[in-house]
């Protein structure tokens, strides 16, 4: 189990919804992976990511998507790739990510209540 946080914890988590403007593949991962560039809006911008998402997407079907994504972690460097977000996801059965999206279209940038 994980430890518990507060809720003043959880409200500097600055989850946001994207649209994934570019995705490739990245081959050079340790583990299958895909560069994403995501739209977040005026104030955040676009940034990068990389995610292992390639048991249930291909870079082409993941252009246009909605993601939701932590976009206040601090920069990290993944292999020769720097991702600025973290694209929120989860496991499934088989240990393959599913991406967690809104369920209804929304202004990018728009941020978790």
């Amino acid at each position: 189990m994980t430890p518990e946080i507060t809720y003043d914890d959880f409200l500097k988590v600055d989850i946001r919804v994207g649209k994934v403007v570019k995705a490739e593949p990245y081959p050079e991962a340790r583990k299958p992976a895909i560069k994403l560039w995501v739209d977040f809006g005026e104030g955040i911008g676009e940034k990068k990511s990389s995610a292992q998402l390639t048991a249930h997407y291909t870079p082409e079907s993941l252009v246009g998507r909605y993601v939701m994504a932590v976009v206040n972690f601090p920069p990290r460097q993944i292999g020769r790739f720097m991702s600025e977000i973290l694209v929120l996801g989860f496991t499934d059965a088989d240990g393959g990510v599913v991406l967690a999206t809104p369920d209804k279209e929304i202004p990018i940038g728009g941020c978790l209540h």
